[in-house]
């Protein structure tokens, strides 16, 4: 076997290894990709919020944190509508 032939075969087997690690990548980073949904579902149905709420959280994620999310009773709504 001639120093080429030996160099072709080295080459051949690192391009297979090279082929079955960047699938390991790929699965790995699927199943990040799974983990990472998974936990935001989570996340999301834990705030107990219903699907307009929800959507008012994403539109201003600060009412949340101030407590203004949810409808609002009587009294805020003329309170809001004084300082106007």
């Amino acid at each position: 076997m001639t120093k080429l032939e030996k160099i072709d075969k080295e080459l051949l087997k690192a391009r297979e290894k090279a082929a079955e690690w960047q699938a390991k990548v790929r699965d790995l980073e699927k199943q990040r990709q799974e983990e990472e949904n998974s936990m935001i579902v989570q996340a999301v149905r834990s705030l107990k919020l219903t699907p307009s709420e929800l959507a008012a959280f994403f539109d201003n994620p600060n009412l949340a944190a101030s407590g203004q999310l949810g409808p609002k009773s009587h009294e805020e709504k003329e309170d809001t509508a004084h300082e106007k």
